[in-house]
């Protein structure tokens, strides 16, 4: 289930072209601070699949809710003691 979130996120990715080094920017809105850039279009969709994941590690170590996109969440599983 990871992975298909991290697919939608990039789904939902908005992408412009700023004046700097790295002129292609891409965000996610719905997920607070993730943004990456690259010096094509390519090289910053991959900054920032390794940037969502980064942060969906980071909001698990901390606790932060991870919000749900479409159908697809993250959600911390109950161990199961036998």
């Amino acid at each position: 289930m990871l992975i298909e979130y991290i697919e939608e996120a990039l789904r939902r990715a908005k992408y412009e072209i700023i004046d700097d080094e790295e002129p292609y920017y891409g965000e996610i809105k719905e997920l607070k601070g993730v943004w990456a850039t690259g010096r094509t279009l390519e090289e910053c969709r991959k900054n920032l699949r390794e940037v969502v994941e980064g942060w969906i590690l980071l909001s698990i170590k901390k606790g932060l809710p991870i919000p749900k996109l479409g159908k697809f969440e993250i959600k911390e599983m109950k161990k199961i003691v036998v």
